[in-house]
């Protein structure tokens, strides 16, 4: 697959660059949210760096030396991102491949930029994480998924004109992940000539969000813009649908998880959302997708990104 030759590559010129034994292991840091509620996505990040390190194995490894993985829990939160950043570097790891929230990615890239480490992560979307690397001249500090402010371009104009008139209401959950999308949605909304009735910030990992609800009934809210993730929006979905109120939720990538319906329950359908076209489809990752679902594990989300 080509997302294999560039990792292949990319090891490479690391390996190059420190003395290593080609005999000995590889070994790469999977960093992600292996735990709390937004585990699915560490799950997703898991499965798929372990089948390419499988593939790449089976291949004969890099240069004979075989991958192996370290998994590693920052539970999106930046203070446990930097913490396990510091010490895989530590660990002499080369390689990582996270985090998965912005808010952990970008102060941990500076600990792998510092020790020369590799890292790409396969679902970070502020742009601060890879501008403000060019900025300080990090070359070692990437991004496999697409920008906020691209999903803002693309989906901004399009709630514009779709919903021209409309009562919409934007909101986010604080994050970097969450306010960063949520920004970018809205300016480029503005700029097509839809204002929202409302823009506010809530707190995640609240559960009741009641006097929201209550809010977007006074509003008369018929669209909800809302940047964050699975376990909010379907919490207030399905709090929502209680008090009898419908509006048009649409999100960013964050949905993207069966989860999201275990909390929304049937309040959840209609939701729309943006994601880069589906991985899954794609020739180079048919090899990919029937060893991982043969494995009993469905490789959507962040799996392919992985």
């Amino acid at each position: 697959m080509k997302k294999l030759s560039i990792l292949n590559a990319a090891i490479f010129g690391l390996m190059m660059s420190t003395p290593v034994a080609f005999a000995d292991d590889i070994t790469f840091a999977v960093i992600g949210p292996m735990t709390g509620q937004l585990a699915t996505i560490g799950d997703q990040f898991k499965q798929g760096a372990q089948a390419a390190a499988d593939a790449i194995n089976a291949a004969g490894g890099v240069n004979g030396s075989m991958i192996k993985l370290d998994i590693e829990d920052d539970q999106c939160d930046p203070k446990q991102a930097v913490s396990v950043a510091n010490r895989v570097v530590a660990d002499g790891v080369k390689f990582i491949d996270g985090h998965a929230c912005s808010g952990s990615s970008i102060p941990a890239s500076a600990v792998y930029a510092e020790a020369g480490a590799l890292m790409m992560s396969p679902a970070s979307s502020n742009p601060v994480l890879t501008d403000a690397a060019a900025k300080a001249g990090w070359p070692t500090i990437m991004r496999l998924y697409t920008r906020d402010d691209a999903q803002g371009a693309f989906i901004g104009p399009w709630i514009a004109k779709k919903f021209a008139g409309k009562n919409v209401v934007v909101l986010h959950d604080k994050s970097a992940y969450g306010q960063g999308v949520a920004d970018a949605v809205r300016a480029t909304m503005n700029a097509g000539g839809l204002k929202e009735v409302y823009y506010d910030g809530i707190n995640a990992g609240e559960k009741d969000y009641s006097a929201l609800v209550t809010k977007l009934k006074d509003l008369k809210a018929d669209v909800v813009y809302f940047g964050g993730y699975h376990p909010e929006a379907g919490l207030i979905l399905r709090q929502s649908a209680e008090q009898n109120l419908k509006f048009q939720l649409i999100m960013p990538d964050s949905i993207a998880s069966p989860e999201f319906w275990q909390v929304a329950g049937p309040a959840g359908e209609g939701t729309m959302f943006v994601f880069p076209s589906d991985p899954q489809a794609k020739p180079e990752a048919k090899a990919a997708v029937e060893k991982i679902k043969a494995g009993g594990f469905v490789p959507e989300g962040f799996t392919l990104f992985s």
